[in-house]
């Protein structure tokens, strides 16, 4: 603002003249400003390590849980893969020549985070076992609270939790009256043995289709229980050769090579595919359904044969799934699930499945972003009564009336059947552009403008009707208002529209305003 109380929206010609100038000799050096980052996932950690690229220092990793890895700390259940090719499924700074597979396990991705956060040297930084309970926006910089009541103020707050991190457990009567273990797949019970065991999984998408394929061999008798029927696109998992191993780590440039060829393949099928009618969308479609007709069994085809267009729900990647349905021990069940008893489970056609162990396939609430951290902006307006249960932003990064905060993977981000690491590393880069406007002293605070937002979401809803979400299913891609929220467009323009800040859809408060 102003001396006369007037905002300045983002037109600061200041501040476009410390973008534009830099720091040239005899000027002030950059400030260095203090960064929390909240969440110690994929993108936390990317976000620490661009910091300490850009000689920024003062910041902290807030992270909940006594590890860090974020989704691939907490998911280790049986047959865990990722579905996005692990030479894209990295950073761009910190390729790895030693991936094992095309898509690596998920210990394998746990212990190259883990590596990283070694490289980068961010264990200093670290703050494990730590929840940011709250965070108030106090005299032009955030004061955040843990749960353990700690204090800290920083200039910037970047919000790194992750969207698929909070458990959906089925509302399934007599649940608890279960005899046997019974866990979620992301609170795997490794005490719980499997091997001769009677296994029942509850969840037909991508991990349900993981663990049918890991424990259906070992289990003396495995149960999948399918509510809906998903399609699979059938995708190899090669191992890679020790020669290809070692041609990645003495041929410069092959890893950027390979992670931009894969970069193009995921981008022109998936992310085209997804979002706009044409060869990519009828190519993946045809793979889907030759592949179902892989099942020669006519009555168990029709059952597993989805009553909606492929990739309307989140698109099931991998091989030998149909196959494990061959076994004798192994059966698709799809009458219903009335309730669970001590013994097991009964169906509505009122048969008994008598059990051992039953395991919760059912996903995550993909709506509940940073949940249960409270963030109070300008004029006390509170972040969760702002979205009031449907999350919303501006381009994936940020929220009118939230200064100096930046979301990574936020409300409409780029993430089914997409790169995290692409598509945080975008929002970094935007981030790190407009912190860069800080270290020059163009101002000392910034936040989208509400017009701004409310024309970006305006754009999203129009295309949505386009995309092939909204072509009749139900998914966790719906959200509140009954209306798809991934992003709605392809990934190049996600990131052509982060590629710089366009500064007159933002507010920039300069050092002598009251923020």
């Amino acid at each position: 603002m102003d001396s006369s109380g007037n905002s300045h929206s983002g037109g600061s010609d200041d501040a476009l003249g410390a973008v534009a100038g830099g720091a040239s000799a005899g000027e002030t050096p950059l400030r260095s400003p203090r960064v929390a980052i909240i969440g110690a996932g994929m993108s936390g950690i990317a976000m620490a390590a661009k910091l300490r690229l850009a000689g920024i220092e003062s910041f902290r990793i807030y992270e909940k849980c006594d590890q860090l890895g974020g989704t691939w700390r907490a998911n280790t259940y049986p047959g865990l893969t990722c579905d996005i090719p692990s030479r894209y499924y990295s950073y761009t700074f910190a390729p790895n020549p030693d991936w094992s597979r095309v898509y690596s396990p998920g210990r394998e991705i746990w212990s190259y985070l883990d590596r990283v956060a070694g490289e980068f040297a961010l264990a200093d930084r670290l703050s494990l076992g730590t929840e940011v309970s709250e965070g108030h926006w106090l005299d032009g910089r955030w004061r955040l609270r843990t749960s353990r009541g700690e204090e800290a103020d920083y200039e910037f707050i970047i919000t790194a939790a992750g969207a698929l991190v909070h458990p959906v457990k089925p509302d399934i009567p007599g649940l608890d009256s279960f005899a046997g273990p019974v866990f979620h797949s992301a609170e795997w019970d490794h005490s719980v043995p499997l091997r001769d065991r009677r296994i029942a999984v509850i969840g037909t998408g991508s991990t349900g289709m993981q663990l049918t394929r890991a424990l259906a061999p070992v289990a003396s008798r495995f149960e999948l229980y399918q509510r809906t029927p998903q399609w699979i696109l059938p995708l190899a998992n090669r191992r890679y050769t020790r020669l290809t191993k070692w041609a990645y780590r003495t041929i410069p440039g092959l890893n950027r090579a390979a992670y931009r060829a894969w970069q193009v393949q995921v981008e022109r099928t998936l992310g085209r595919a997804t979002v706009k009618p044409g060869f990519a969308r009828w190519w993946i479609s045809t793979a889907c359904r030759l592949h179902l007709r892989s099942l020669r069994d006519r009555s168990l085809r029709e059952r597993f044969t989805p009553g909606y267009q492929p990739m309307c729900k989140r698109l099931i990647m991998g091989t030998g799934f149909y196959s494990q349905f061959k076994r004798p021990n192994v059966e698709l069940v799809d009458a219903g699930i009335d309730r669970i008893e001590p013994r097991g489970i009964v169906t509505r056609d009122g048969r008994v499945h008598e059990l051992d162990v039953i395991v919760l396939a059912t996903g995550f609430d993909a709506h509940a972003y940073m949940k249960p951290l409270e963030l109070v902006g300008r004029d006390g307006v509170r972040l969760s009564a702002l979205w009031d249960g449907e999350p919303f932003g501006y381009r994936s990064v940020a929220v009118p009336g939230f200064p100096n905060m930046f979301t990574l993977l936020g409300p409409h981000s780029p993430i089914g059947n997409q790169s995290i690491c692409t598509v945080s590393e975008t929002q970094i880069e935007f981030a790190l552009a407009l912190i860069d406007i800080w270290r020059r002293g163009g101002a000392e605070a910034m936040w989208p403008t509400a017009h701004a937002t409310e024309r970006f979401n305006s754009e999203l809803r129009a295309a949505v009707p386009h995309t092939i979400w909204a072509s009749g299913c139900m998914s966790w891609y719906i959200g509140k208002d009954g209306v798809p929220h991934p992003w709605p467009w392809t990934p190049e323009r996600h990131r052509e529209m982060l590629a710089e800040p366009l500064l007159d859809e933002w507010e920039l408060a300069p050092s002598s305003a009251p923020v």
